[in-house]
């Protein structure tokens, strides 16, 4: 058997191409998408079921609406914020007048807890721009009910129904 081929060696040279491929190289750099604008759709609830033996007695919740800018650098413009209800009737503008997000600023959204219109399928209909690309923010619905010994709270995400990356 020739030394240059031992089993020894193969898995040596194995081990190393493996290693190698392992090892990150610029082209599997994270790249963060940058946007210029969106419109988001954020599912909220004004109330869930939470118990099957209380059909007809739904757990009243708040609904917050969360928007956190994510960029270091750059401020974006909040230009609609409206409230929807499960049939998807327009409730509520949220938003009187563009409102101005700067970095790593946020704003929140109210829908108190007495507020019923909205429905189990309720949602949020955000729309935001920017004069530069700027990171995309964070945009979460927020529901949280207590009623004597009993706590509910969860968190939804937005959808993208439109953007532009400017590019």
């Amino acid at each position: 058997m020739n030394g240059n081929s031992s089993p020894g060696r193969l898995f040596l040279l194995l081990i190393t191409l493996f290693l190698c491929a392992a090892v990150p190289t610029d082209s599997h750099a994270i790249t963060i998408q940058k946007w210029m604008a969106q419109t988001v759709y954020v599912p909220v609830y004004s109330h869930i079921y939470a118990d099957s033996r209380f059909k007809d007695k739904p757990f009243q919740l708040t609904a917050i609406l969360s928007i956190r800018n994510t960029d270091m650098e750059k401020s974006f413009t909040l230009e609609k914020v409206d409230y929807y209800d499960s049939t998807g009737k327009l409730l509520s503008h949220y938003l009187k007048k563009p409102l101005l997000i700067g970095p790593l600023a946020s704003t929140r959204f109210i829908v108190p807890e007495a507020d019923t219109l909205g429905g189990s399928g309720a949602k949020f209909i955000v729309s935001w721009r920017s004069q530069e690309a700027v990171t995309e923010p964070i945009i979460e619905g927020i529901m949280i009910g207590t009623k004597m010994q009993q706590g509910i709270s969860f968190v939804t995400n937005s959808q993208i129904l439109s953007g532009s990356t400017g590019k």
